[in-house]
């Protein structure tokens, strides 16, 4: 279990500032012999980067470096994937990061293995996590798409880095939350009991709340006040439901 809850590690340094870590493993995936699902070496690169960066970009954290371990050969796995999150990197930030690199170079391999780890830094009172009060409202942005429904990681019905910056301008916005495997509800009512509350759910809540959300294709988001559709586009906007001060 991360700092409250959430998928990340934060340490607490001097003068105030904290690192902000997040990673994510991806094996199986990818364009090899043994891979259960085939797809290509730079959709994998794309789509594992993205949930660690989303998870530090949600804190408040701005990304500073970002590991990436390949469990292939340099060229053209290693290539492939390296060159995906290159691209996500220039989605998600607005400057560029430097990447710590390793790749096997002593055995050839048959499936293919991937992890990413991402640290980012901000002032202590810049993170944002555990700031949700009762009576705020929650919203999901993007759909929650996993496997094969997921080829494009420029699908229009995701949440992308720009989102969760434009999020973060929001001063009425407080916890911001990528959703991955465990879906919707159970994210949300994580996030809820961090901060001591429950969740009255909207009853025609939409989308489906316990699919699984994959590589953080959707983002739930609490606000003081309403937010309307239109302030994010065509990009599918929700509401969920009520944070309460009643914990469950």
């Amino acid at each position: 279990m991360g700092y409250a809850g959430r998928d990340i590690e934060v340490v607490f340094m001097e003068k105030g500032w904290c690192l902000v870590v997040a990673c994510d493993s991806c094996g199986a995936v990818g364009d090899k012999e043994l891979d259960v699902v085939k797809v290509s070496p730079y959709l994998v690169g794309r789509l594992t980067s993205r949930v660690a960066l989303l998870e530090v970009i949600s804190s408040g954290a701005v990304p500073q470096v970002v590991s990436v371990s390949i469990s292939a050969e340099p060229n053209p796995t290693g290539e492939g994937i390296l060159k995906g999150v290159r691209d996500e990197l220039a989605v998600c930030c607005e400057k560029q990061v430097p990447l710590v690199i390793s790749t096997e170079k002593n055995f050839p391999t048959r499936q293919t293995g991937l992890g990413i780890s991402v640290t980012g830094t901000c002032p202590g009172e810049d993170l944002r996590l555990g700031k949700s009060q009762p009576g705020d409202q929650l919203y999901c942005l993007g759909l929650p798409k996993v496997g094969n429904e997921l080829n494009d990681p420029d699908d229009p019905d995701i949440v992308k880095g720009s989102f969760i910056r434009q999020l973060l301008g929001h001063p009425r916005v407080h916890d911001i939350l990528p959703v991955g495997s465990q879906g919707i509800r159970k994210e949300a009512v994580g996030l809820a009991s961090s901060v001591r509350c429950a969740i009255r759910f909207k009853k025609q809540a939409l989308p489906d709340l316990d699919k699984s959300a994959g590589p953080a294709t959707c983002a739930l988001f609490t606000s003081s006040s309403p937010c309307e559709s239109k302030e994010f586009g065509s990009l599918p906007f929700f509401p969920i439901g009520t944070l309460t001060g009643d914990q469950a």
